[in-house]
């Protein structure tokens, strides 16, 4: 008599199984364009609040360069400058999170914005922030590297010394160039796993890597509609930093509660 339990397949209820890919939506351009009415329609609905945000991040910025003025860092200004951006999905988490309350038609002051901030660090946001601060920090230690090897000979007494050898010579010509096209891969990289993954981390329970997967294939499957929208986040962003950095008191929001709209669009909600 052969046992019933030996060799037998277990019931399918009982067999593992596998996660399903989480499939991403096409992008269209009216779907960029819809999203920036949806986030400027954010903004007007709480314009104090999420003013308040891109404060606090062009104050950060002054902050920045009032440092390296101070420490006499005067040829770290300008790559700090352009690489200041790269931190901006990071710092827009708190207008992800007042875009999904208005969505979801609740009523929210400081405090709730502030207690779901603070309770990133101890969700998967944080890995987030740690690799777009590691990427920002490979950006200036790329900016020094062609500094020592280009600019070798070069004087940066100060600013204006600084300007000179950089847009008034043959070296700093090919400083940036180089310096741009390293630039541009880093900025590319860093947006491609960023675009959606951070305001996925705030609205799912999913770790921080399956996010950035899922924001690469949104980019990869919607590469044109993707870099145009890559392209309207630089042009801003270069403009705001223009007087003072105290455009972002406005753009940062905006762009802010757009990402959030655009991350609705291009990934599927979350099954049951």
């Amino acid at each position: 008599m052969t046992s019933e339990t030996a060799g037998s397949t277990p019931p399918d209820n009982l067999k593992p199984r596998q996660r399903a890919t989480l499939k991403v939506n096409k992008v269209t351009a009216d779907d960029v364009a819809a999203a920036l009415k949806a986030g400027f329609s954010d903004f007007l609905a709480r314009p104090v609040m999420s003013s308040a945000f891109g404060l606090f991040y062009a104050l950060f910025g002054i902050l920045i360069v009032w440092c390296l003025v101070w420490l006499g860092k005067i040829w770290m200004i300008i790559p700090a400058i352009a690489g200041f951006p790269l931190v901006a999905p990071f710092a827009a988490a708190g207008l992800y999170e007042i875009s999904r309350r208005l969505q979801n038609g609740e009523s929210f002051g400081w405090s709730e914005i502030l207690t779901v901030m603070a309770d990133q660090r101890n969700r998967e946001m944080g890995w987030m922030a740690f690799v777009t601060l590691m990427v920002f920090w490979v950006w200036m230690y790329q900016i020094r590297l062609w500094l020592a090897i280009i600019l070798q000979d070069a004087s940066f007494s100060d600013f204006e010394g600084f300007l000179t050898a950089v847009f008034l010579t043959p070296e700093g010509w090919t400083f940036l160039a180089v310096g741009t096209c390293s630039g541009a891969v880093l900025s590319a990289v860093l947006f491609s796993v960023t675009v959606v993954a951070m305001p996925m981390l705030l609205d799912r329970e999913t770790n921080f890597v399956s996010a950035m997967i899922v924001s690469v294939r949104v980019v990869t499957e919607n590469p044109v509609v993707m870099l145009a929208w890559a392209a309207i986040i630089s042009v801003t962003m270069v403009l705001s930093l223009a007087p003072a950095f105290l455009g972002l008191i406005f753009t940062l929001p905006i762009l802010g509660h757009t990402t959030w709209h655009l991350y609705q669009r291009a990934v599927p909600p979350a099954g049951p």
